[in-house]
């Protein structure tokens, strides 16, 4: 239902704040991932057996209080997972007896960050066929970053100070949507893809009216 509304709001995008446009950009991105995992679970019950679980992929991130909540708990639960197996957990035990446990746990968390984006980096390749501009990889090290020194200020503080749940929501989701909007999309809206993916929502939403 919310990506029939956003594909509809698409028809009033060249009268729309550019802000606006860049909302409804991430929330058709969210809304499809959610879609595509949910149609992925269905297609594994039916070939497996409705007795097969698999883990949901999404967990609500919009109610992410952190970056840490956000990537470790709530966004991609899978890749999150493969990622602080192969990566995180392999640096962090190996440089927590040089750096001790905070710097080392930074560390890893920062070249989780860093690979993340090279693979990101290299999806997107095969998906435009452009050269690499780095921008999606820039966005995971300035995530990397925030979510490094995210840690060492609750290292800091111990508890004694805490933003409100509300509060530090809000700061959460106004971040990731600069963000993904300054970098994360910057090569594909420069290379034509919104206009592609609007295209094609276009079409599968005339589908599913007529039918």
């Amino acid at each position: 239902m919310i990506l029939i509304v956003i594909v509809h709001a698409y028809q009033y995008k060249d009268n729309l704040h550019w802000t606006v446009v860049r909302v409804l950009y991430i929330s058709h991105m969210y809304n499809a991932f959610e879609l595509g995992f949910a149609l992925s679970a269905l297609m594994v019950n039916v070939f497996l057996g409705f007795d097969f679980q698999i883990e949901p992929q999404l967990n609500e991130p919009c109610l992410a209080t952190s970056l840490q909540d956000f990537w470790g708990r709530r966004w991609n639960i899978v890749s999150s997972s493969i990622l602080r197996d192969t990566v995180y957990n392999p640096v962090r035990m190996m440089w927590m007896p040089t750096l001790g446990r905070l710097r080392g746990q930074m560390l890893a968390t920062f070249v989780t960050f860093v690979v993340s984006g090279l693979m990101h980096e290299l999806m997107f390749y095969y998906v435009m066929r452009v050269r690499p501009t780095w921008e999606v990889t820039w966005f995971f090290v300035l995530h990397g970053l925030c979510t490094a020194t995210e840690m060492a200020v609750k290292d800091a503080v111990k508890g004694r100070f805490q933003l409100h749940r509300m509060v530090s929501g809000l700061l959460t989701l106004v971040f990731m949507f600069v963000t993904a909007g300054w970098l994360f999309l910057a090569q594909p809206l420069r290379n034509g893809m919104d206009i592609k993916v609007i295209n094609e929502s276009s079409i599968l939403l005339k589908i599913f009216k007529s039918n």
